[in-house]
């Protein structure tokens, strides 16, 4: 028995009741890339377990599937916006605006917490506890894309991230490495909660694997350095196809970008898709390959691993984190080595399979319903600090802004 569990004079006190979840949520997404689907994921896993999810959309209108898609979810509501997000050059008067939007979408719904896939809104007055989840940030992509600080004009974005940080009842992110980022750029507690993204498996099967070797992202996201692909395609024997949009949302995006590939005849563009048509060039792919220079959990990537596609990925800490020995993993900086390990798959169609294997192996480990479990206690966890906080009494120390979790083990920023 802990002295803990003992009153002053000796008595056992009964056990503090466990908090309630919330029944209602209030979720923040953009429409741009793979928050959506990781928010849509998470809504329908929530909805089994009795929580409700009103869903307001920032960056745009989602695609038509998208909006199908988010309206399909079990007692979701969304509410749509075409506010810029705070990553984009000079947003704020648009995130200032989109504050008040939130604010008043809040007054409406009446959740009992707030979870934040962004930043920069989590100093806002809220009423409940707020969760806010780091998918990424400009400082930390900055840094592993280009190899220098951001510049100057990134300071408000830092200092407002900052802010936006410290009012958090709760931070998670979906790798130990982006949690490292938080704390190299932003000073932020490491304590936060490692809660890895999950998609369902049922989405992505595998068919007869044919003979192309497949990557998907925005293709002007230096990031995903899908020009180290196309730069090792004169050493593939096989077809590339790239799956993605070339076009940045603000025209321009101020940063390098990927160059055209350097002929039709080894790589062939896809264009952008919609979910299910991904989906289904996945189905048939035999390797994925995503030679991320930054890339804080990759969904893409998982989703490939659902689809039994052997994996060549760049070889830093978040991928590592994640893929473990179900992958093949290169310097993004080499397209050589990139064409020598994708050209090893073709050529050994037996390792190709085993890594096939391994990759759906590890990837369904990454499940809806496993995530929505993590997350529903950090959510019970937020509610309780929230009580906490609103009483007389003090908080234990132990109770640090960014969770209630021990940091883990010490990793590079990504």
């Amino acid at each position: 028995m802990r002295s803990a569990d003992l009153d002053p004079r000796g008595h056992l006190q009964p056990a503090a009741p466990r908090p309630l979840a919330p029944r209602r949520i209030l979720m923040t997404a953009d429409t741009m890339g793979g928050v959506w689907s990781y928010a849509l994921e998470l809504a329908a896993a929530l909805a089994t377990r009795g929580v409700t999810t009103a869903l307001a959309a920032m960056g745009g209108p989602p695609s038509p599937a998208g909006r199908a898609a988010a309206l399909a979810v079990p007692g979701l509501d969304l509410f749509e916006s075409s506010y810029r997000l705070e990553w984009m050059d000079d947003p704020w008067d648009d995130v200032s605006r989109a504050g008040e939007w939130l604010l008043s979408v809040e007054a409406r719904v009446r959740p009992d917490l707030i979870h934040l896939n962004s930043y920069c809104h989590g100093a806002l007055p809220w009423r409940a506890p707020v969760v806010m989840v780091a998918h990424s940030c400009v400082l930390s992509w900055w840094r592993a894309v280009l190899g220098d600080p951001a510049p100057i004009r990134y300071e408000r974005y830092r200092a407002e991230v900052t802010r936006g940080l410290r009012a958090a009842t709760v931070v998670a992110a979906p790798t130990a490495a982006m949690l490292h980022c938080l704390a190299a750029h932003y000073g932020a507690s490491t304590a936060g909660r490692v809660i890895p993204n999950g998609r369902d498996r049922r989405r992505f099967r595998s068919v007869t694997k044919e003979p192309f070797v497949l990557a998907a992202g925005r293709l002007w996201d230096a990031a995903k350095n899908l020009a180290a692909l196309a730069a090792a395609a004169p050493r593939v024997s096989w077809p590339i196809l790239l799956a993605g949009s070339d076009a940045h949302p603000e025209g321009d995006p101020g940063t390098p970008t990927i160059a055209r590939p350097p002929s039709p005849s080894e790589v062939y563009a896809l264009g952008w898709q919609e979910q299910d048509d991904l989906a289904r060039w996945m189905s048939r792919a035999s390797i994925y390959a995503m030679p991320a220079r930054y890339e804080p959990f990759g969904l893409s990537i998982l989703e490939a691993g659902l689809s039994g596609c052997a994996l060549v990925l760049g070889d830093i800490p978040s991928l590592r984190e994640v893929w473990r020995d179900a992958a093949v993993f290169v310097s993004p900086d080499d397209p050589a080595a990139l064409g020598a390990a994708v050209q090893r798959l073709i050529d050994e169609a037996p390792l190709r399979a085993m890594l096939g294997v391994r990759a759906r192996r590890r990837a369904v480990r990454f499940a809806p319903l496993a995530m929505a479990r993590r997350y529903l206690d950090a959510y019970r966890d937020a509610l309780a600090t929230g009580i906490a906080a609103a009483s007389p009494a003090p908080l234990p120390a132990s109770l640090s802004p960014f969770g209630l979790r021990p940091a883990p083990p010490e990793e590079p920023c990504a």
